[in-house]
């Protein structure tokens, strides 16, 4: 990839706290691994069910924008990669491709399941209903609205190197807006970019299928919380919202030790986004070759964790306080 491609994927918000915080938070818990455990099975354990549908790992490739920038196929390596390992893609509704040849893309009888993220205008409801339309028909079983981009995003590294930057405008959503929403389209409306256990009470409330914990990346507001921050606050003040909704969270997942942490605390699935960008510069091949590497990584992690099988992972295989390696 060139400079300025590179620097779209890589980019954060103003000075990149957010971004890093995403990476670090994680190493700041520890594990508190069992021994003497048949762990032989491990990767027979790994199906995990989104939203009632089976996938053959609890993680998922997150919506980015602009595949293009990585390879002249643009997003087809991650439809065809994310088939070949079995797993969820989510399509940005800034994906270079269309929403039709994304769908063309996956095998014709139906196996291949997909959702679609949005950026939606609050003003204009006819044009909402019309994308609505165009994703039921496009055979996406799920549509993911996003809710962290309440403004344009500072970002100066992509200033820098003249990247470009899919800036949204200021925001009227509400949450009588997101129930609104529910009655345009017959598939459920996930919400993606909770940063507080407050808000994910709200979530229920208004029953939503599910939400994502994320802060698009680290991209938008450099004060904000990672997707592991928050499922820990959720896990310490509200643990029963677990059980109550699907919980997936997205932010700095690079190790399988990321996302058993995630997994611990109550999180179904983990969003993995610029990985998945960046294997697909060697495209369908690269992406297939993320998913191997990143199935063989919990595997190895599950095992020294001390779990028989990936069902049984909770709060207690890790310490929750955290330590001060990085302060």
């Amino acid at each position: 990839m060139n400079t300025s491609a590179y620097t779209y994927y890589r980019n954060g918000a103003a000075g990149e706290w957010a971004y890093r915080n995403n990476l670090e938070a994680f190493q700041r818990y520890t594990a508190r691994p069992r021994v003497l455990r048949d762990n032989s099975k491990i990767e027979s354990t790994f199906t995990t069910s989104i939203l009632g549908h089976n996938f053959s790992a609890p993680f998922y490739i997150s919506p980015c924008a602009r595949g293009a920038l990585a390879n002249e196929r643009a997003e087809l390596g991650l439809v065809e990669g994310a088939y070949q390992g079995d797993i969820l893609y989510i399509p940005s509704d800034f994906s270079s491709l269309p929403l039709k040849e994304l769908a063309a893309a996956r095998p014709a009888n139906g196996s291949q399941v997909m959702w679609q993220q949005v950026y939606l205008d609050a003003s204009n409801d006819t044009a909402t209903k019309a994308h609505f339309k165009e994703i039921e028909e496009s055979g996406a079983r799920a549509i993911v609205f996003t809710v962290d981009s309440a403004g344009p995003g500072v970002r100066q590294r992509a200033q820098r190197y003249s990247a470009g930057s899919a800036d949204a405008d200021y925001s009227a959503f509400t949450w009588q807006y997101y129930q609104k929403l529910q009655n345009f389209t017959r598939l459920p409306v996930v919400i993606k970019g909770i940063q507080t256990v407050e808000d994910a009470k709200m979530a229920v409330k208004y029953k939503a299928p599910a939400i994502v914990l994320s802060n698009h990346g680290g991209r938008n507001f450099d004060a904000s919380p990672s997707g592991f921050e928050v499922a820990l606050e959720i896990h310490q003040e509200a643990p029963e919202i677990f059980k109550q909704i699907e919980v997936y969270a997205d932010g700095g997942v690079r190790y399988g030790s990321d996302v058993l942490k995630l997994l611990a605390l109550g999180v179904r699935a983990v969003g993995l986004g610029r990985p998945f960008m960046y294997a697909n510069a060697y495209g369908t091949e690269g992406v297939a070759k993320a998913v191997e590497l990143l199935k063989a990584e919990i595997a190895s992690d599950a095992a020294h964790l001390g779990l028989s099988s990936l069902k049984e992972i909770g709060p207690q295989y890790f310490k929750w306080t955290p330590n001060n390696w990085y302060s």
